[in-house]
């Protein structure tokens, strides 16, 4: 593959933005987000050939390759991954522009995108969707639930106005506030022979069948319950997993095996005789979750409304009125 000066392409930035067809990276953005160029053609009602050639001239353009592929093998490069990044961004941008025109308008609108662990539960977020949707109903929100890792990478990058979630280990480039704290138990299902006792020995969880979130470990973000199930012995056999709440609770109310949820996100449950909370010596193991921000990030006006607003009424808020399930 030809290659290209890139030291040309620093000193006049302007003349490699004007020669380059802004086409290829549409392209290119498609070919990433389906997986194959097959795919990415019946998406854009192109030809196969011609989205193929369309990522050959922007390799070329470039001067890397930006996919390695080859017979059953389809990978970004280090260099793909930073552009499809940066395309990301330049698409975020782009989309922004309609609402961006509309500023002069006394009404804000615009999408705010948040992202979250599947298990935030909190009086603050909820009171900050019912106000802002009160006060400025053409905003429009937009909430994904994924693994507190994949939040945290889509506010990096710039994919989310925000995130909510666990943290394990913290991105570079990333702000993280404190927004509220709670405390897990550990449950059972109504068909559990365990449920409904109050009388049960220290050791009497010890080897029992268990399920866990995929965080649980002593060197992620779930630690402290990790730390505690050691603790019990909950840790020999575990069989089910998964990384969302309702799938952990499905598991524990289907009898699969004892698990870790909220205290204050299980209390319906346990009312509802649904969950039985088992006893433990040990103080419940309490748990941070996260504000996420991303400086680099330039929001729309929706999104800084919405952003300033939640951090205006975490700093109002003292801690212990954001801690959850304490005194559970």
């Amino acid at each position: 593959m030809k290659s290209i000066n890139t030291v040309n392409v620093t000193r006049a930035p302007d003349r490699f933005a004007d020669s380059l067809d802004w086409n290829l990276l549409r392209s290119f953005v498609a070919i990433v987000e389906a997986g194959s160029i097959t795919k990415a053609a019946e998406r854009l009602g192109r030809g196969q050939p011609a989205v193929s050639l369309a990522l050959q001239r922007l390799e070329l353009a470039v001067g890397a390759r930006l996919i390695a592929r080859g017979r059953g093998s389809f990978e970004l490069t280090a260099t793909g991954r930073l552009l499809y990044r940066e395309c990301a961004d330049l698409y975020a941008q782009v989309a922004q522009l309609k609402p961006l025109a509309a500023e002069a308008s006394a009404e804000i609108s615009g999408q705010v995108a948040i992202h979250l662990a599947s298990h935030v539960t909190t009086p603050l977020l909820d009171a900050l969707l019912q106000d802002s949707h009160a006060k400025h109903p053409r905003i429009a929100f937009r909430l994904r639930s994924e693994p507190s890792v994949a939040v945290a990478q889509a506010v990096r990058d710039k994919l989310a106005s925000f995130g909510i979630c666990l943290v394990g280990r913290r991105l570079a480039g990333l702000d993280y506030s404190l927004l509220y704290r709670e405390f897990f138990g550990f449950f059972c299902g109504p068909s559990h022979p365990l449920f409904g006792r109050q009388d049960l020995p220290p050791d009497a969880l010890r080897g029992l069948p268990a399920v866990a979130f995929e965080t649980e470990a002593l060197n992620d973000a779930l630690r402290p319950v990790a730390a505690l199930r050691q603790r019990l012995g909950l840790d020999q056999q575990i069989v089910g997993q998964s990384s969302n709440l309702e799938e952990v609770r499905r598991m524990i109310v289907c009898g699969l095996g004892i698990g870790a949820l909220p205290l204050h996100v299980a209390q319906g449950d346990v009312e509802a005789g649904q969950l039985w909370r088992l006893p433990s010596l040990d103080t419940p193991p309490a748990v941070d979750i996260f504000l996420v921000t991303n400086p680099a990030k330039r929001q729309n006006r929706a999104e800084q409304l919405v952003l300033d607003q939640l951090q205006a009424a975490v700093a109002a808020t003292p801690l212990a009125q954001r801690t959850y399930g304490a005194g559970s």
